[in-house]
């Protein structure tokens, strides 16, 4: 198993310079940067990109207001970023030379650190707390009332009535502009100055309240700030998916399409949750994209709602690790997250954001109780609940859209699985029927469990390694389904099969299960071999993979990493669709051979002489062959879910 991906799926990790003592270059918002870029003259911008290159490798010391970079004799960038640790404000960025603030240092400098996620108030969060309330925008209601619930859903039924406004449709406008000349130039022509103009157009879509479109457009900034870093976390797939739902959705959007999905959610408010009562069932430890490291403890309520407590915090992998025992702050529990992952709380005055995390206001009180085994209550229903069944709820979300496909992954599933072996950069395992043990007949699905994240400073692949040495051992498993890959779990946490031998002989501190990001399984948390019965067959088969759609994945791909001079070299090198066509995928062939063919167009005027055509026609071709190999991957990934015939 070969550590190879990021830890998230939303992006690849932007790296920053990380010279002693200053550490990493801070977050920046995507105006900061975007105005730094526009302020330069032409002949500066020509050399921006080899000067961010070349800035980036210069040590970040600590000075008296913040973090500077000495970027010449007489030209030393300072960066003061606000409380939240972000720079969310062109004059926290200045620079000592005396073309200040319009200079290449400066721009150079803000060009080369992450790209934050802004507030509306200007001012990224580092943690999601009640006591800091997010105001939707627009100067709505505060949440947590009855008026402001009911304004809420009278202004999104009014927003799905009358579709965007002319504010939405404008920045979507920009937006679709900004992501096809991205797309037109492909990978190693969209440096500094295209993503600036990217970044600007994400900022005017979240003024205009677009925040669907303004996530999409900043992952997409950080895609390609991943590959032309050429970081190791980085997958071309992540970024086409990121330029496939910008594109579309900032598409339909300026065609003014009503669908309220299309808007996206902006963060809320926690909203007030009553008594809680809910126990913990694993930690996860969180390494983003934008330098913020912690962890989030996931606990489970009686009725079997999901809901987390979160410690996440500007620090990267270093937090990350420190987090993993520090104290919960929710009210006075006196519980840490190692603790907190095998207890219970009972909590009064509870706060809960929409996404179940669970908030530390004043007025919130907690007691801890008695954790609750995986055999038990809402747990032991988790795993009662046939796998198939589950995986195809987490595969319910929107094909075309990222973020709503992560959103319906995020649950975790339970399962019980037997282990089959190492193979490649996974594990094959084969899923146990619910109710059933290792008899013949009692086998579903072959499940493939990838490492959650490939960090070296975590336990993922490690523990992985552990639990494909001992074949025929039966494992229960909590874990996310992997939306992307035939049959995969990433797998966040581990304990024994009951009323077997052949399963994890976990220390009892541990309390019934592991945290495979924090706990590192030994050699005595395993079986003797001879208690392992003989694996079932695992003869591993992917739909995806051995289906021609390669030949369209390839030239998706080749777009984006290439451009449209790429495609079209594609195209007069006799590319060939015929075994799609073959195959029955007659709607893809089409899809491609268009793309192919608007890639070479070339219109000429009145005189014979060739002008330029504009990327839209392109871009929507690129679009329609995107989204549906999305759509036909996704089916048949759903698919792969479903059980074989018993064996």
């Amino acid at each position: 198993m070969n550590p190879s991906t990021s830890t998230t799926p939303e992006a690849a990790p932007e790296t920053a310079p990380t010279g002693s003592p200053g550490g990493p270059l801070p977050p920046v918002t995507p105006e900061v940067v975007a105005a730094a870029v526009e302020s330069l003259t032409s002949r500066l911008r020509k050399k921006l990109d080899a000067a961010i290159e070349q800035y980036a490798a210069l040590p970040v010391t600590a000075g008296g207001e913040g973090v500077q970079i000495a970027c010449g004799e007489d030209a030393v960038v300072t960066l003061s970023p606000g409380p939240s640790g972000v720079i969310a404000d062109g004059d926290q960025a200045s620079c000592s030379c005396l073309l200040a603030p319009r200079c290449l240092h400066r721009a150079a400098v803000l060009s080369a650190c992450p790209i934050g996620d802004a507030l509306p108030g200007g001012e990224e969060a580092t943690s999601r707390d009640s006591s800091h309330a997010e105001p939707a925008p627009g100067g709505a209601a505060p949440a947590g009332s009855a008026g402001a619930e009911s304004a809420s859903a009278e202004s999104a039924g009014a927003a799905e009535a009358a579709g965007p406004t002319a504010a939405q449709v404008a920045a979507a406008t920009g937006l679709w502009a900004a992501a096809a000349a991205v797309l037109s130039a492909g990978v190693p022509a969209a440096g500094a100055v295209p993503q600036a103009e990217l970044l600007r157009a994400a900022h005017t879509a979240r003024l205009a309240g677009l925040p669907g479109a303004e996530a999409a457009a900043l992952r997409v900034v950080r895609g390609l700030r991943a590959a032309r870093a050429r970081h190791d976390g980085h997958r071309l797939a992540d970024l086409v998916s990121a330029l496939r739902e910008l594109l579309l959705t900032a598409g339909r959007l300026a065609g003014a399409d009503p669908d309220p999905a299309l808007v996206g959610a902006v963060r809320r408010n926690y909203q007030p949750g009553g008594s809680l009562k809910v126990y913990g069932v694993f930690r996860e430890p969180v390494i983003s994209a934008t330098g913020y490291g912690g962890v989030v403890t996931h606990v489970v309520a009686e009725d079997g709602r999901w809901y987390s407590v979160a410690d996440v915090k500007p620090g990267g992998s270093a937090r990350a690790r420190g987090a993993a025992t520090a104290p919960v702050a929710i009210g006075p529990a006196m519980l840490n997250h190692s603790q907190l992952s095998r207890a219970g709380l009972l909590i009064v005055g509870a706060t809960v954001s929409p996404d179940g995390r669970l908030g530390a206001g004043k007025g919130v009180r907690a007691t801890p109780v008695s954790g609750m085994p995986w055999t038990e209550g809402p747990m032991a229903a988790l795993f009662a609940r046939p796998l198939a069944e589950a995986a195809g709820a987490r595969l319910s979300g929107h094909a075309w859209s990222e973020s709503d496909t992560a959103e319906q992954a995020r649950e975790p599933v339970g399962c019980d699985l037997v282990i089959i072996g190492a193979a490649g950069d996974h594990v094959l395992a084969r899923a146990l029927l619910p109710g059933e043990s290792d008899s013949v007949g009692g086998f579903g699905p072959l499940i493939r469990l990838v490492p959650a994240s490939h960090h070296p400073e975590l336990a993922h692949v490690d523990n992985l390694r552990r639990l494909a040495s001992r074949p025929g051992l039966l494992v229960r498993v909590v874990g996310r389904v992997e939306p992307d890959r035939v049959a995969t779990l990433l797998p966040l946490a581990v304990g024994p099969v009951p009323g077997t031998e052949a399963t994890l002989r976990l220390p009892p501190e541990w309390q019934g299960h592991a945290d495979l990001g924090y706990d590192r399984l030994q050699g005595a948390h395993l079986p003797p071999q001879d208690a392992c019965p003989p694996p079932p067959d695992g003869d591993e088969v992917d739909p995806v993979a051995g289906a021609p759609l390669w030949r369209v994945r390839r030239l998706v791909e080749l777009a984006v990493s290439g451009g449209r001079r790429a495609v079209a070299e594609s195209a007069r090198n006799g590319e060939s669709f015929a075994q799609l066509r073959g195959a029955g995928f007659q709607a893809a062939a089409d899809l491609v051979t268009g793309l192919t063919a608007e890639a070479d167009r070339r219109s000429r005027d009145v005189f014979g002489r060739l002008t330029d055509t504009g990327p839209d026609r392109y871009a929507w071709a690129w679009v329609a062959a995107a989204t549906h190999l999305a759509a036909t991957e996704r089916a048949m990934i759903h698919a792969s879910w479903q059980p074989d015939d018993p064996l």
